[in-house]
């Protein structure tokens, strides 16, 4: 089947079916969904009968939170997915490095030159969020620390504060590097320092710098929601349709982490995983929502008193066809895919930071990808057209 390739424009302003892309934030254990995009490149490769077909090809929005966001962004720049998993692997083990000046919990774990160091080079010091060279629509979330506020960041050229106007005294978004905005929403706490963004300046004035951190510590962690209201609230000036027939949204975790892991016995630990712990409820809650709203080939049950959500629908009709692939990190999902793991190991794969974890984590991927990844998952209405 032969298709055109978009540009950014057009895949934000073309009319049609409009599929996003949504990357679940957890640290290394990115490495995990990129397993479910090689299925799902190789299946729409396919299906297109084009070797060559990228994601960034295929959607019309990629999402991304923390670990996501550079996948997404990587994705956006049209990198296919197995060049992807080269470069993130070689992230991983340069970044995720422990010190024992680093040792404790009044310090950082990481250092962040390491990880700016590998975006620069993987995104390119240059480029910037409205840059040319992003095939298709972007999303970035990260948090302003200083403000207390969600920072959704896309490259819609028509979004509000994509270009400041002549005598604004704001920095476009467009124009903020497409690195700093990435390592923003990576910067989770504890793990790295947040990352400082100039975002308003003007000559004989003090410039604004805003302080960001990791997306995952706002309700997005994962991002699906966010893409959707993104894409069809009128204030962010996408304005697509919803609808069973108009719109797609396929969103990827990087694997539920064990809720029964060992307890921390320190008070600063402690916190630190009951952070962890809210962003895990805010994705149990964004599923939610997104089953309740949607129509799903991959509706999963949520828990033993409300089920998949089946016989529920929070409107007259779905507001968009959802499909949504993860790995639980328990036993339980494990075994049935890959047995052998002592229960040790198992609990292990819940950090967000070994990367001795890495090898594991992408074969538990593929495999998950293999049962859950199935062609008649997408519907005709979103093969791409000439």
């Amino acid at each position: 089947m032969a298709y055109r390739t978009l540009t950014r424009d057009e895949h934000f302003q073309r009319p049609g079916p409009k599929r996003i892309l949504a990357l679940d934030g957890g640290g290394l254990r990115g490495i995990l969904s990129l397993g479910f995009l090689a299925r799902i490149e190789e299946l729409l490769r396919r299906r297109h009968g084009a070797p060559g077909l990228r994601l960034s090809h295929f959607f019309d929005l990629i999402a991304g939170t923390s670990t996501g966001a550079i996948i997404a962004a990587a994705l956006a720049k049209g990198l296919a997915v197995e060049e992807v998993i080269r470069l993130y692997l070689s992230l991983g083990h340069d970044v995720f490095r422990r010190s024992w000046f680093r040792e404790g919990v009044v310090r950082a774990r990481y250092d962040e030159a390491r990880l700016a160091e590998q975006l620069r080079r993987l995104l390119g010091e240059e480029t910037t969020l409205g840059s040319d060279s992003l095939e298709t629509g972007l999303l970035i979330v990260t948090k302003r620390l200083d403000t207390g506020s969600p920072w959704p960041l896309g490259n819609n050229p028509r979004g509000k504060y994509f270009q400041a106007p002549p005598g604004a005294d704001w920095i476009s978004n467009r124009d903020y590097p497409l690195w700093k905005v990435v390592r923003a929403s990576t910067a989770a706490p504890s793990y790295f320092d947040p990352e400082e963004i100039v975002v308003s300046e003007r000559p004989g004035r003090k410039s604004v710098v805003g302080s960001f951190v990791d997306g995952g510590v706002s309700p997005f962690n994962n991002p699906a929601l966010q893409a959707f209201m993104y894409a069809t609230l009128d204030g962010f000036r996408v304005k697509w349709r919803t609808g069973a027939e108009n719109l797609l949204i396929v969103s990827i975790g990087t694997g539920a982490s064990d809720p029964s892991r060992t307890p921390a016995k320190l008070a600063a630990e402690g916190a630190i995983k009951a952070l962890l712990a809210l962003m895990d409820d805010c994705a149990a809650l964004t599923e939610t929502m997104m089953q309740w709203m949607s129509t799903s080939a991959r509706a999963r049950v949520i828990d033993d008193e409300i089920g998949d959500l089946g016989q529920d629908l929070i409107g007259p009709s779905p507001l968009f066809s959802y499909l949504r692939y993860t790995l639980a990190l328990t036993r339980e999902s494990i075994e049935p895919i890959r047995s052998g793991l002592s229960d040790g190991e198992i609990e292990a794969l819940s950090a967000m930071d070994d990367p001795g974890n890495l090898e594991t984590l992408r074969g538990l991927g593929l495999l998950a990808a293999a049962q859950q990844v199935q062609d008649a998952d997408f519907a005709p209405r979103f093969d791409l057209s000439t």
